[in-house]
C-alpha cells in the first residue's frame, strides 16, 4: 500500500503531541475484507486523552481537486469505520487533513455540512512544522 506524502509527518506530530504509533499501518479485517489504515495509536502512559484508541486515515488532498480528492477520502473513510465498529469498536478513526485545506474546504458551508452529516472525526496538521494543529470530533 503506498503512504500518503505526507505520512511521516503526520506521524512525527502524533509523536510530538504525546502519542505512541503502535501500527504502521494498522491492519483492519473484516468478513473476509482487509485493508490498512494509514496508522494505529494510543496515548502516551498517564497522559489523559478524550480517546484512548485511534486509527488515522492520513490524505493530502492533492490531485485533481480538492473536491475530486474528499469523495475518495470520504468514501474510505466511512469504509473504514465501519470496519472499526465491527472489529474494534474502542478505536476512534480520524481522517488526518493539511491544514490549507481544512481553511479552505472544511470551514465553508460545503465541508462544515460534511462534518456533521457524516460525523467526521478531523485531525488538521502542518506538514511543515509536523505538528498537529486541532481535533475536530
Amino acid at each position: 500500500m503506498a503512504k500518503d506524502i505526507f505520512h511521516e509527518e503526520v506521524k512525527e506530530a502524533l509523536i510530538k503531541g504525546g502519542w505512541i504509533i503502535t501500527h504502521d499501518p494498522l491492519p483492519v479485517a473484516f468478513k473476509e475484507k482487509n485493508v490498512e489504515i494509514d496508522l494505529g495509536a494510543e496515548p502516551v502512559l498517564g497522559a489523559i486523552k478524550e480517546n484512548k484508541l485511534i486509527a488515522v486515515e492520513i490524505k493530502s488532498f492533492i490531485g485533481k481537486s480538492v473536491m475530486y480528492s474528499f469523495h475518495g477520502a470520504l468514501g474510505q473513510f466511512i469504509n473504514y469505520r465501519r470496519m472499526l465498529r465491527n472489529t474494534e469498536p474502542e478505536r476512534v478513526l480520524f481522517l488526518a487533513v493539511p491544514v490549507d485545506v481544512y481553511e479552505d474546504f472544511f470551514l465553508h458551508p460545503f465541508g462544515i455540512n460534511a462534518i456533521e452529516e457524516e460525523d467526521l472525526k478531523i485531525l488538521v496538521y502542518d506538514p511543515q512544522q509536523k505538528i498537529i494543529v486541532t481535533w475536530i470530533r
